[in-house]
């Protein structure tokens, strides 16, 4: 009789967790499965980063990660051909969605913002997601405009366009520009010489 006891004890507990998992709000849930997704993506060695170094080096490509020195800390930084990559989320920096204006004011709803096919903004707390990549944006752009200064080119290649449709040649399109800026920042300059006006000759018997 008392064998069945623990049986009847992890039946109720079973019956009482289904009880309580049926009472979650869907949109407490949809909170917490978004907030463990947006978690587990970390700023560095993610998945495109790795496909596009792969690549990379194994066609004779060498380059440095994160450099320190650098504004932004590139995700790689190839200093052979003065060239600094940026492998960017679409959804953290909104690729091809423009978030402009500004934000309404404060008590105000925010303004609707069109999804690209790659960057869909969450309809739960859309202002601040739509406030953070707008700040992400504008940083890439300041980086890109102090990299610049510095002599440096700048090339940003986007996660959608790293599928494995469209990776072949979106790479084979990186190794070309590189290839590009090599020989445009170590060509030979050729500097004419301008003409010179023919010097008078002396005459045999100047007059007197």
């Amino acid at each position: 009789m008392d064998s069945h006891i623990p049986q009847q004890r992890n039946v109720k507990a079973s019956i009482k967790q289904g009880q309580d998992d049926a009472c979650i709000n869907p949109v407490d849930s949809e909170k917490a499965r978004r907030s463990a997704n947006m978690a587990a993506i970390h700023g560095k060695n993610t998945k495109p980063e790795m496909v596009v170094r792969h690549w990379l080096w194994e066609h004779g490509f060498r380059y440095r990660l994160n450099h320190s020195r650098l504004p932004g800390k590139p995700d790689i930084v190839m200093r052979k051909y003065r060239t600094c990559i940026f492998v960017n989320g679409c959804f953290w920096h909104g690729h091809n969605v423009s978030l402009t204006p500004n934000p309404s004011p404060k008590g105000e709803r925010c303004k609707e913002i069109e999804n690209s096919e790659c960057c869909k903004i969450p309809k739960t707390n859309r202002e601040f997601w739509v406030t953070k990549i707008r700040r992400n944006q504008k940083r890439d752009i300041q980086v890109q405009h102090e990299l610049a200064s510095m002599g440096w080119h700048c090339i940003t290649i986007w996660e959608c366009e790293l599928k494995p449709k469209v990776r072949e040649k979106t790479l084979e399109s990186l190794a070309f520009t590189l290839n590009k800026i090599f020989l445009q920042d170590h060509s030979i300059k050729r500097y004419d010489i301008p003409d010179e006006e023919p010097m008078m000759a002396a005459e045999e018997n100047p007059i007197e």
